[in-house]
């Protein structure tokens, strides 16, 4: 999800109400300190979970263990130079964010990556437009994101130096939050072009776009599970926005967290046994686990 609706979205979960869950009451809660959290990204060995914070006023990737412990800020803090919305490498590594570096009373956001300690900044993506939601692809050789360059909110790839920038998607509907399938070989990304946010998928190189979600609520955040068989995603179709699962073909969702309150950004374990997230079923904005049966 972009940065142009984080400020409506940090106002909704704030005021949402505590909040009991009936079935969902099985997830682990993992941080305790309700501050604002989205883009949650699970760690390729399975240690340690990073995702955005607003901490303080400032918005910031930080970093814990896996069962929450040493919550902790990826970079050090800048206030003038928010940054969000991360992804790793295959080999854990390095990783991929968004640095907002404000010009005025604008950002300029572009497209970095960073060692897996948050040292190391190299610029991958230099601002041209709104340039957002980077994912590593499986080979750790291109880099897909979302940028606005060309008019229109599309998806672009490119190689690790910026160069060889190839345009996957062109329509006028905005498309967002792409995510590479285990094998490279495919793009699940999210897409207004149906008249609202649905769930769409396309081969690595743009082609073959076909349909996945369809029905009148929104769906949004993709992503695969390990094994390649299952799509994770957000959507709201029964009223609040829930975590679903569903074949890769689109076929069988179904309603992970069954809860009132707002659960969004699921992150697959490596492992495909756990899937993180976060709601606000407690009173804050905070991350929970749960196992996928």
């Amino acid at each position: 999800m972009n940065r142009r609706i984080i400020l409506s979205l940090f106002v909704f979960f704030s005021l949402c109400p505590l909040c009991l869950c009936g079935e969902s009451s099985d997830p682990v809660r993992l941080t305790t300190d309700g501050d604002f959290k989205e883009h949650l990204s699970w760690s390729p060995d399975g240690k340690r979970i990073l995702m955005t914070r607003i901490h303080e006023g400032h918005m910031a990737l930080w970093v814990m263990n896996a069962d929450g412990s040493d919550l902790k800020p990826l970079i050090t803090p800048d206030p003038k130079t928010p940054n969000f919305d991360a992804s790793w490498s295959l080999d854990g590594k390095r990783i991929v964010f968004v640095l907002d570096k404000f010009n005025g009373t604008d950002g300029s956001l572009q497209i970095d990556t960073v060692a897996a300690d948050g040292t190391d900044d190299k610029t991958v993506v230099p601002h041209k437009a709104f340039e957002e939601a980077p994912r590593w692809a499986p080979d750790g050789k291109r880099i897909a994101w979302v940028s606005t360059r060309d008019g229109n909110q599309d998806i672009y790839t490119t190689d690790l130096e910026g160069k060889d920038v190839r345009r996957l998607t062109n329509d006028p509907a905005p498309d967002d939050n792409p995510t590479w399938s285990p094998d490279g070989k495919k793009i699940a990304f999210c897409s207004g072009r149906g008249g609202h946010l649905q769930i769409w998928v396309m081969d690595a190189d743009g082609a073959n776009v076909r349909r996945l979600t369809d029905h009148d609520g929104i769906d949004y955040w993709p992503v695969w599970s390990p094994d390649g068989k299952h799509i994770a995603f957000t959507s709201n179709r029964d009223g609040d926005y829930e975590i679903y699962v569903m074949d890769a073909d689109g076929s069988h969702p179904r309603n992970l967290t069954h809860c009132p309150a707002q659960d969004n950004f699921a992150a697959w374990s490596p492992d495909g046994k756990k899937i993180a997230f976060i709601s606000n079923r407690d009173g804050g904005s905070d991350v929970y686990v749960m196992e996928v049966k």
